[in-house]
């Protein structure tokens, strides 16, 4: 069904695939590097691409979670990301605290 090298690596426990219906497989993998800024761009390498939007959804909701562990008494459940956040969004670690 498939063949080629995943875009990156992946934990090899937490892996599962389920058969549904008969006719649709789902398979769930989880990435070893789930930072915001090594967001997938393709199943693949160059095979199986993200749709435009749905990569722009993804590097979104991985800066909120990084935000939110780089943050943890602030809630980021209902915030809406603008500007620079594709890669991970802007690099805070160089500031002061």
């Amino acid at each position: 069904l498939l063949q080629g090298k995943l875009f990156d690596s992946t934990v090899t426990d937490e892996g599962t695939w389920t058969l549904e219906d008969r006719q649709l497989i789902r398979i769930v993998l989880m990435k070893t590097n789930r930072d915001a800024g090594n967001c997938w761009t393709s199943l693949l390498e160059n095979e199986y691409a993200a749709d435009p939007w749905v990569q722009d959804q993804m590097q979104r909701k991985l800066t909120l979670e990084r935000f939110q562990r780089e943050n943890p008494g602030f809630d980021f459940s209902g915030a809406e990301l603008s500007g620079n956040y594709s890669k991970g969004g802007p690099d805070f670690s160089s500031l002061e605290k």
